[in-house]
């Protein structure tokens, strides 16, 4: 007789994704379904979805799914939380969304220490919109709108979110994480938990942020990408804890 050791979540909908082939948003949403399972909470959980490649993960989750405007999926996040406190509320936020056009929501909602729980991805481009230049490409990256790479003295620093979020008061916790192994995999899946766990727990603003692919607009194989992930953007945006209020409180003890 046969044992069933691996099964879809329950949280997510039994649907194909469109997402380009080794883009790992697939990985990220079941990662976030299995927290939503294990948690119990699927009833009670809201999740935002804005602009970007993830516009569609409504269609991916069995929770109640809100579509927000380009960058303000914090903003719509804050209302339905102060609203309907007793829900669990997540956003779904890629890099040119959360990091550009809604920069002052994500910043003004974690200094106020709303009680929210973000899922940023940063693959370092616009996935959605063609492969530009985002706020998190990489010094000397190529993208359609930097052809030669992007330069400091041109187009600026690229944003490091988790060390700006984590100088703020109302950061509760910020993490950073990735999914191109068996091992980062395991250790993000612990991160969106706590994250949800601590607006179980009433601790206040919590974001992971998850190092991913974009395979198509990197012009690489998905091998090539995990390979280039790991090799460019890991020394840039190094993995780890940034901000964590329970760590705080330990030390203070």
């Amino acid at each position: 007789m046969s044992k069933t050791v691996f099964d879809r979540p329950h949280s997510l909908s039994p649907v194909p994704f469109h997402y380009c082939p080794g883009c790992t948003h697939g990985i990220v949403h079941r990662l976030v379904a299995e927290v939503i399972d294990e948690l119990g909470i699927e009833g009670r959980t809201v999740g935002i979805a804005p602009v970007g490649c993830s516009v569609f993960a409504y269609n991916y989750f069995e929770c109640d799914m809100i579509e927000a405007p380009h960058g303000r999926a914090p903003a719509v996040a804050t209302g339905v939380k102060r609203s309907r406190p007793e829900n669990v509320v997540f956003t779904y936020q890629g890099d040119g969304d959360l990091a550009a056009i809604g920069t002052a929501e994500t910043v003004h909602s974690a200094t106020r220490g709303e009680n929210i729980t973000i899922i940023f991805i940063n693959n370092a481009i616009y996935g959605m919109t063609g492969g530009q230049m985002a706020p998190t490409t990489i010094l000397g990256q190529v993208t359609t709108t930097t052809p030669y790479g992007r330069q400091a003295a041109v187009q600026g620093c690229p944003v490091h979110v988790c060390e700006m979020l984590s100088t703020l008061d109302g950061t509760a916790y910020a993490e950073r994480v990735s999914v191109d192994t068996p091992k980062n995999i395991i250790a993000a899946k612990k991160a969106i938990k706590k994250a949800f766990t601590n607006q179980i727990e009433k601790k206040g603003f919590s974001i992971v942020e998850v190092l991913s692919t974009c395979p198509t607009n990197w012009g690489l194989s998905p091998a090539d990408a995990l390979e280039w992930l790991r090799k460019n953007m890991m020394p840039v945006y190094p993995l780890g804890v940034y901000k964590d209020v329970d760590n705080v409180h330990k030390e203070e003890n």
